[in-house]
């Protein structure tokens, strides 16, 4: 049988034959950026752990996370996980089920109590962390990694700010945030709850940096015309009693005014306090809410219901008058002068929070734009030494977002404090999914995680969303396409016509220039995408070989 030159070519027979002088282009591996890492608010990259987990090697998948983000278990939970709304996989067939395998691997942490130990000397500085949320308790836990001292201080008595305060038990179990927040704790940092900061110039005195992520603990308010009787409460102060197990009395019709996740989890709450009615009054429509699609789909199953384009012009005698409004031209909600009456016993205000700022009002060079702080690229102040972030500068205010900006915030406030003046890595480009060669997946339906049902959720604030097991979080793990980077499936070794494609052991292979004749197969059937094609470099430039390089933290 005939066979082409290349495959019937004996390598290495003939030093006159080879066939790496035919080569136009030459194949390179490469560590492009999967999509999830890029979505990720936090800054982790996914792939790098579920790579891990895929082998059963979870302790290993854990510190990969814990390098990043210090909160796994509650990440787990309560993220809206945008890593998983650019998965590659979802043009497959679904997305890999990112946000669960993470709470797993919290989960399983938890339970086994793995620890984090700190292997830096220590720098000798100090540094003052205001806030115990998730910014600045993660700020607090990567800066004692790196050999600093670090303080905390938070006007609550308990540390987890909008975590805690914020987040009702059915989402964020309290023994979940506890085993989390003491792990930190473990580590050396002092926390010094029950201590409010309300002058940062008077307390700065003994530290060598500080970093204020003290959160949006404060409802704000608006004008509703109001009889003596109308008990008007702000949603903010109802979540944070309840999380003091010190429920206030609603009545048995609860009226929500606002549109956001606050909204929804003060009118699910409310349901499972004794309301009977819960209704949540909001101005535009169902598209243009602010709240998450599940939570608002969660709360509407549970007995909330919405009225869509409305807005509370009254209350009184345990009525509320609402107003019927319509889109302008422009898209602006109006007043159409229709009105209706629902019967309430209480009306909550989730109309959106603020910051209390005035403890950085004495600190010279801190500039405010509105109510938030003005800060730089690196989270820096126009004070030398002061750093901001969490819900006080202006970006999405998530709990995920929070913790990408701790440890943003950490890194910079090393640098800060070492004099190190090094500017951010380059970043990769993104591994897209037209590079994937999907023909080697098989169809993989993600996991469905189990819901506790709508009946029993209203008589208790047991966690709603259950986690997977460990035979679920490792089938989840193993979905996921490793987009852009070598994942050791051999596809490349056993396709080169050449046999130009060396083993050298683990996640780790080499191409010999001296037979590559560039055919290109190889990239064409890698399934993850992880090689490309390039120009022949010029003699000089031109190496022996190319091996997979080491992937980027």
């Amino acid at each position: 049988m005939n066979r082409p030159f290349a495959i019937t070519l004996g390598v290495g027979s003939s030093l006159a034959n080879h066939t790496g002088s035919w080569r136009q282009e030459r194949p390179v591996y490469v560590h492009n950026r999967p999509p999830c890492a890029e979505g990720c608010p936090a800054g982790q990259d996914p792939r790098q752990w579920l790579y891990i987990a895929e082998e059963g090697r979870y302790e290993d998948a854990w510190r990969a996370v814990m390098a990043v983000n210090p909160f796994p278990a509650v990440i787990g939970r309560v993220c809206y996980h945008p890593c998983q709304s650019v998965c590659n996989r979802a043009q497959l067939d679904e997305a890999v089920g990112i946000n669960a395998v993470e709470r797993f691997l919290g989960d399983e942490a938890i339970r086994r109590q793995w620890t984090v130990t700190v292997d830096a000397p220590s720098s000798g500085r100090r540094v003052l962390v205001v806030g115990a949320g998730p910014a600045g308790l993660t700020a607090a836990y990567h800066l004692r990694l790196l050999g600093h001292d670090v303080t905390v201080r938070d006007a609550g008595e308990r540390p987890g700010g909008m975590m805690r305060y914020g987040i009702p038990a059915y989402r964020l179990p309290r023994d979940v945030l506890d085993a989390e927040t003491d792990r930190i704790r473990a580590l050396g940092v002092t926390f010094e709850m029950g201590r409010p900061v309300t002058d940062l110039a008077a307390e700065r005195d003994g530290f060598d940096a500080v970093f204020v992520a003290v959160g949006q603990q404060l409802g704000q308010r608006t004008a509703i015309p109001a009889g003596d009787s109308a008990r008007i409460l702000d949603a903010i102060s109802v979540l944070h009693r309840l999380a003091d197990d010190d429920p206030p009395e609603l009545g048995r019709r609860v009226v929500v005014y606002g549109g956001g996740n606050t909204a929804m989890d003060a009118a699910r709450a409310a349901r499972r306090i004794g309301a009977t009615d819960a209704i949540v009054v909001y101005r535009r429509t169902r598209d243009r809410m602010p709240a998450h699609e599940t939570d608002l789909t969660q709360a509407l199953d549970e007995g909330v219901t919405v009225r869509w384009l409305s807005t509370i012009a009254a209350f009184d005698g345990g009525r509320v008058m609402v107003e019927r409004m319509e889109f302008d031209d422009t898209g602006f909600p109006q007043p159409t002068g229709e009105f209706t009456e629902l019967a309430a016993d209480s009306v909550l205000l989730a109309v959106g929070q603020r910051a209390d700022l005035s403890l950085l009002s004495t600190v010279d060079g801190v500039e405010f734009d509105g109510g938030d702080v003005r800060v730089g690229p690196d989270l820096s102040t126009g004070c030398p030494g002061v750093f901001a972030g969490g819900d006080i500068v202006r970006a999405e205010r998530t709990v995920t977002n929070a913790i990408g900006q701790g440890h943003r915030a950490a890194r910079a406030i090393d640098a800060y404090l070492r004099g190190n003046t090094d500017g951010p890595a380059p970043v990769p480009p993104t591994a897209t999914y037209e590079r994937l060669n999907t023909w080697y997946y098989s169809d993989a339906p993600a996991t469905v995680q189990p819901q506790l049902t709508a009946a029993r959720r209203t008589s208790t604030f047991d966690e709603v969303v259950g986690g997977l097991d460990e035979g679920t979080a490792l089938f989840e793990a193993r979905r996921c396409l490793s987009c852009g980077n070598c994942f050791e499936c051999d596809n490349c070794y056993g396709v080169c016509p050449d046999n130009a494609v060396i083993k050298l052991g683990g996640p780790n292979f080499a191409i010999d220039y001296e037979y590559s004749k560039g055919c290109g197969i190889c990239a064409a059937e890698c399934p993850a995408g992880a090689i490309d094609m390039i120009p022949e470099p010029a003699p000089a430039e031109a190496g022996a070989s190319s091996r997979v390089p080491e992937p980027k933290g």
